[in-house]
């Protein structure tokens, strides 16, 4: 066992200052920032406030920024961070709401903006028909599906710190995931949210969202990415290639008997 303090920015809702808390826990090896904010919770202080439901990674509420790095406390160690003194502070480039609990609003209405779904423009035509889709296709935005939303990336962006309108990393990388999808048909509707002052262009580049990122995402790579596609777009070299409906097979009854039949979807 081990002495650790932990050093925590404290705030509450109406006043205007923050400050910081010394608290000492015994901490051993594979302890997680997590389990030693519940003992201090449960035998120091029970009005300490943070967010978290999974602990396992998967969720992304308990991101806060540990000794000056962004990440998830649930699976970020103790002894990795620091054995001594390890401190905490609420989400960087986010209002704080309560001790280490952020406000995340302005990320999630910025991840609404740019509309974060399949967009087609005929499917209510076809509604028996299955879209195909290649390996190769697939692996075109797979990684950037992994995004927990934990807001890990918003914390770490530098541009989002000196500029608070900026997109940030985390929306502008789902609009990517959606735009690189065979499926979708909704680049010209996010393209003029992407391509505002704000938008991708206002990236420099610095990759500390993909560092910090806990899922392995790398943002940085899909903003890239997402300039080459607009600049493409801007000279009309845009590769678009829409995944077209195919036949499909569905079973009817007959005479209680199942039997296949195909509806072919027209092109």
């Amino acid at each position: 066992m081990t002495q650790t303090i932990f050093r925590i920015r404290r705030y509450r809702p109406g006043q205007q200052e923050t400050w910081w808390q010394d608290f000492t826990i015994e901490t051993h090896t594979g302890m997680t920032i997590l389990e030693g904010l519940q003992q201090i919770r449960e035998k120091q202080d029970a009005s300490l406030s943070w967010r978290h439901s999974c602990r396992m990674g998967v969720c992304g509420s308990c991101g806060m920024v540990m000794n000056g790095q962004p990440g998830l406390a649930c699976n970020t160690q103790i002894h990795a961070v620091k054995d001594d003194l390890v401190r905490l502070e609420a989400l960087w480039n986010f209002p704080v709401a309560k001790d280490l609990v952020s406000d995340l609003t302005s990320m999630f209405d910025r991840h609404t903006a740019i509309g974060p779904y399949l967009r087609r423009d005929h499917d209510a035509a076809r509604p028996r028909s299955e879209l195909k889709q290649s390996p190769a296709e697939l692996d075109d935005y797979l990684q950037f599906t992994s995004c927990i939303k934990c807001g890990v990336c918003m914390a770490a962006c530098p541009t989002l710190a000196s500029d608070a309108g900026f997109l940030g990393p985390m929306p502008l990388t789902a609009a990517h995931r959606y735009n690189s999808d065979s499926r979708d048909a909704g680049f010209a509707q996010r393209k003029e949210t992407m391509a505002q002052h704000h938008g991708v262009t206002h990236c420099h580049y610095a990759a500390e969202c993909s560092r910090s990122c806990p899922k392995g995402v790398d943002p940085a790579r899909a903003i890239q990415l997402m300039k080459r596609d607009l600049v493409a777009d801007m000279l009309g070299v845009r590769r678009n290639q829409l995944a077209q409906p195919v036949a499909t097979q569905e079973p009817v009854i007959r005479e209680g008997l199942t039997a296949p039949a195909f509806t072919v979807a027209d092109k």
